[in-house]
């Protein structure tokens, strides 16, 4: 048997080799065949996700709730101390201080990462801005996104906080931070899918115990995590409640 495994497009490019890496991990505790499969782009893998193609699943929060309620998976656990929020960042030589400082017809840009941009927009809502008043152009990748506000080609972008902590110093420096979500409570997950979770025990097991050997740390550390914890279903619904709850309004 051989678990296909695919990991939500917006992680940052230098880590991954450190998912390879994670995939030999992987296939060694569980004694089986694991292929890792990876993506650019949400809607394509979002699509192979939706016919049937894997069996374990990194998502974002937009795409779990799909997996669970659609699709059946179980959340097994989730990354320790590391909370999904979104941050709305503009050129540091921009004359915008905070958000209300937007004017309607403003120019952002994104990733096509639904749970970010939506929290985005929510966060713009005190200048009275929306999709209707907004011109928001979508990019591949957070590294795009950075270099369309670093070329004035937007006014501000909308970033996974993780990935934008993982830009470079030289980036960053270039860009300041408007506004930080403070959410807490939404995150990735690692899933698996409903033919296989009489395995959900034993993989859960290994990954929280991931972090007390030296060979799981360092492996860990090359994925930029500090470990696994147990996701219960009570905070999955919560969770995917939420989210749902966001794109809603």
């Amino acid at each position: 048997m051989t678990l296909n495994l695919t990991v939500s497009p917006d992680f940052a490019p230098d880590h991954i080799s450190g998912w390879f890496i994670f995939n030999t991990w992987l296939q060694r505790q569980l004694g089986t065949g694991v292929h890792l499969e990876l993506y650019d782009c949400f809607d394509a893998q979002r699509q192979d996700i939706k016919s049937g193609k894997f069996d374990l699943v990194y998502a974002n929060p937009f795409d779990a709730s799909m997996l669970v309620r659609e699709l059946g998976f179980k959340a097994l656990v989730r990354p320790i101390s590391k909370p999904d929020e979104t941050i709305i960042a503009t050129h540091k030589d921009s004359p915008l201080q905070c958000v209300e400082d937007l004017k309607p017809g403003a120019q952002l840009v994104a990733t096509d990462d639904p749970d970010v941009n939506r929290i985005g927009m929510i966060m713009l809502e005190p200048a009275d801005l929306d999709q209707t008043n907004t011109e928001t152009t979508t990019v591949d990748s957070y590294v795009i996104v950075a270099k369309n506000v670093l070329n004035k080609n937007a006014e501000v972008g909308f970033f996974l906080k993780d990935a934008y902590d993982e830009l470079s110093d030289l980036i960053k420096s270039q860009m300041k931070i408007l506004v930080s979500s403070e959410i807490s409570v939404v995150h990735h997950t690692l899933l698996l899918c409903p033919k296989l979770q009489k395995y959900a025990p034993k993989i859960q097991q290994r990954l929280v115990k991931m972090a007390d050997d030296e060979k799981g740390r360092s492996v860990l550390e090359s994925m930029n995590l500090l470990g696994w914890e147990v996701m219960t279903e009570e905070e999955t619904e919560f969770m995917i409640d939420l989210i749902d709850t966001l794109l809603d309004e």
